[in-house]
This record gives C-alpha cells, sequence and structure tokens, in this order.
C-alpha cells in the first residue's frame, strides 16, 4: 500500500491550481470507503475533488442544495457594478464528470452518530466518514428589529446569490445624493476584510454613477483587518464619500428598523436609503442540529484532521469550524478541504495523518486597479493551529499605482485559480 509522502502532502495543502497538485496520480489503497461531504462550497467541493484524487476507490457522495454555487468572494465585484452574478457562479459538472463525485442537489437535515447523514426529503445516506462544510448561518437573536423578513429590506448579503443580487438593484435605484449604511458585527464572522472591500467598491460605484452620494460604516468593532491599507486607499480614491465610524465613536448598533430604514446607536437613529446590515453569525444549521457545535455556536474540533471533538468519525471544516489563529475565509476553507481529505485516506489506511502546516492569503480590491493583500503561514503547535511568527506579510502601506495595479490582477488570477481548484 502507499502512503501519502510529507512532499505530496505539502504539494495538496499549498496548491491553488497549479499544475504539481492537480496532475498527482490517484493513491488507490484497497476496498472501497464511502465518505459524505456537506456542502459544496470553498472546503466541501476541495474535500470532496481531492478525496477522490488521493485515493479514486473511495466512494464520495456530495450533498449540495444548489445546482450552481455564487461565491461570496468576488461577490463585492458585482455590488460595485464591475462583474455580473454569472461571473461568481459555479457549477459541479467537472465534480461528476471528471472527478467522479457523486453529487445530490438536496439539503441535508442531520449527521448521527451512527454513521448516516438524513436528508430532508427522508432519504438517508451512510457513510464511514463524512466532511460537513455547512458555512455560517445569520444570528437573528442578536439585533433588536432583525429577522428573516428585514433580510428583504435590508439585506446582509454574506451568503451570495439572491441577497447579493438585492443589494445591487438597491444600490441601482437608490437617487444621486443618497447614504449607504453599511454594518459589520462584532468578531468572530465571515472574512474580516470583506465588509471594507464591500464598501470600496460600493464607493467605486457610486463615485462614478452617483457622486453626491455617501457612505456611513457604523462598525461593531474598534478597528479592522487591514485597516491602514483600506483607510489610505479610501483618502487617495474616494475622499468624504467614506465615512467610518469605529464602535466607541458611534458605530455600535443598538437597534434596527427595517420599516423606516433606520438604525440606532448611541447618539440617535441613522438612516440610509440603502442599509447593509450584517448580523453576527454561527456555525450553519446542520451542524448545531447534528451536536457539532460548543455553546458559542462554532464547531471544535481536532486541528491536525479537522475531526469533530463531539462527534467522532465527521470533520468539519471552512466557517463553521474553529480553526485555531486562521481567518474565516475561503482561502482557509480550501486548505482545510485539502487536510481533511489527506487524514481521511490516512485514518481509512490505519496509518498517522501527517502534521499539516496551512496558508491563507486574502486579496481586497480598493478599485478595479488598486489592489492589497495579507498573507500568513500556519503550523501545528500543542495540536493547535498558530501562526508562524515573520511569515506572510502585509502589502506596503506606501506604494506606487503600478504596484497596486499589479496586486489587483493577482487578485482576479487568485479568484480564478482557486475556483478551477475547486470546481475544475
Amino acid at each position: 500500500m502507499k502512503k501519502i509522502s510529507r512532499r505530496h502532502f505539502g504539494k495538496i495543502i499549498s496548491s491553488v491550481g497549479m499544475a504539481s497538485a492537480l496532475s498527482m496520480p490517484s493513491l488507490v489503497l484497497g476496498a472501497s470507503r464511502k465518505v459524505v461531504v456537506i456542502g459544496g462550497g470553498f472546503g466541501g467541493a476541495t474535500a470532496a475533488k481531492y478525496l477522490r484524487k488521493l485515493d479514486s476507490s473511495i466512494e464520495v457522495t456530495l450533498v449540495e442544495p444548489n445546482p450552481t454555487f455564487y461565491t461570496c468572494p468576488w461577490s463585492n465585484t458585482v455590488l460595485g457594478g464591475i462583474n455580473t452574478m454569472n461571473d461568481i457562479g459555479h457549477g459541479y459538472g467537472a465534480l461528476k464528470n471528471k472527478h467522479g463525485v457523486k453529487v445530490i442537489h438536496a439539503r441535508a437535515k442531520w449527521v448521527s452518530g451512527n454513521k448516516t447523514v438524513t436528508l430532508e426529503d427522508g432519504r438517508q445516506l451512510s457513510f464511514d466518514r463524512a466532511v460537513v462544510s455547512p458555512g455560517i448561518d445569520l444570528r437573528f437573536d442578536s439585533m433588536p428589529g432583525y429577522d428573516q423578513a428585514a433580510t428583504e429590506k435590508m439585506p446582509h448579503s454574506w451568503q451570495a446569490g439572491p441577497q447579493t443580487a438585492l443589494l445591487r438593484k438597491q444600490l441601482e435605484a437608490m437617487p444621486n445624493g443618497g447614504t449607504v449604511l453599511i454594518c459589520p458585527p462584532g468578531n468572530p464572522f465571515r472574512c474580516p476584510p470583506g465588509p471594507y472591500e464591500r464598501t470600496s467598491l460600493i464607493a467605486h460605484y457610486l463615485k462614478n454613477h452617483k457622486p453626491k452620494s455617501k457612505i456611513v460604516v457604523l462598525d461593531a468593532k474598534e478597528k479592522f483587518s487591514k485597516q491602514g491599507l483600506f483607510m489610505s486607499g479610501w483618502d487617495l480614491h474616494y475622499g468624504d464619500l467614506i465615512e467610518w465610524r469605529a464602535a466607541s465613536a458611534g458605530g455600535k448598533i443598538s437597534r434596527v428598523d427595517p420599516i423606516s430604514m433606520e438604525v440606532e446607536t448611541e447618539f440617535g437613529m441613522e438612516k440610509g436609503n440603502v442599509v447593509n446590515f450584517i448580523p453576527a453569525q454561527h456555525a450553519g444549521k446542520i451542524a448545531r442540529d447534528s451536536g457539532l457545535t460548543n455553546s458559542k455556536g462554532w464547531c471544535p474540533v481536532n486541528q491536525v484532521t479537522f475531526e469533530s471533538e463531539l462527534l467522532p468519525g465527521v470533520h468539519v471544516i471552512g466557517d463553521s469550524s474553529i480553526a485555531g489563529k486562521m481567518p474565516k475565509s475561503g482561502f482557509s476553507a480550501n486548505s482545510q478541504g485539502k487536510v481533511a481529505a489527506a487524514s481521511i485516506v490516512s485514518l481509512f489506511e490505519g496509518t498517522e495523518p501527517i502534521t499539516p502546516s496551512y496558508a491563507n492569503t486574502c486579496y481586497s480590491l480598493v478599485t478595479p486597479n488598486h489592489g492589497i493583500s495579507v498573507a500568513k503561514v500556519y503550523e501545528i503547535s500543542d495540536n493547535k493551529i498558530v501562526g508562524i511568527k515573520g511569515s506572510g506579510g502585509l502589502s506596503p502601506k506606501a506604494e506606487t499605482a503600478a504596484v497596486r495595479a499589479q496586486e489587483a490582477i493577482y487578485t482576479k488570477g487568485w479568484y480564478d485559480a482557486i475556483t478551477q481548484d475547486m470546481f475544475g
């Protein structure tokens, strides 16, 4: 029997569409085993694909309700009028036809300890191991006035698809001279730099089409990811079009009113023509219903293999998992999907899973031609994922327009590479 070498494992984890990883020979490791993967996003699609690449004898079933997956990364370009919904939509044809993954378009209801996944239509799927990658759900109990119905007036657009299209439609309908309120949540939440890239690209749209308008960011935090880079970019490109308020400076919201399109802060009511309210978050419903979450609503896992600490035989990856110092990002989920796949192959074979290393790179656009980034490499220390001191880095604050334009090109290249790695 062939074991996964450390060298091959490193290729798997670090690859984002690189030919060296994608051309790896399959490792046929014996009798067929069944793995059910729940959720077809950055984590789940990656795990399903790489399970089949590492061991073609594994029967992999991916359960995902939507035939088209719309990515949250790159969705801000739709809001900014740079791309369309078609540009962020991806199907599962290659996973089925090229990689031999069985895809069921249905919603999974729960995962049980007797190694069965029950679908909402009553069907049951047995498994030897499962991977749960359900992303996040919104905490409608976290803000007075904000519930499921309120999302049709104050879209969160933090799950890409219809909410993205709705927020874009509202921006198009807003009068020149109107106000956009963007309301990011406190930590932890999906994609820490996301609300600020969103602010940037909505500002790009307004500057070019509705220049008398303004954006007010009412933040539940005192600081945010890549703050210096974003704010210097805002000053350079948008002047006084954007106003950011920290929690202690009137940014903290205590109540929302979708009827009047107002939010309440310590300084009174703020009204917006468009209100993008992003509520607090927790693990996706199936994780909560299946007993995979702790009291805070997130999933504790073995950070070497991503096997649940609460339900043996089930691996939880992506935004729902507690992954040490790794951020809740698409790149993190992609990396974790490969780790989980390699770990499952090792566990099936009865060998010790290789201790992984992880990477995360986060690109953001301030304008279509001004990109910034942050990167970090992670390792296991005392069974926890920690950042490696001195690894990665942040885009320099003072940089030429040519370098910023090059980073914008890298941003598009990153998106094309990671989606090809997931779905190609």
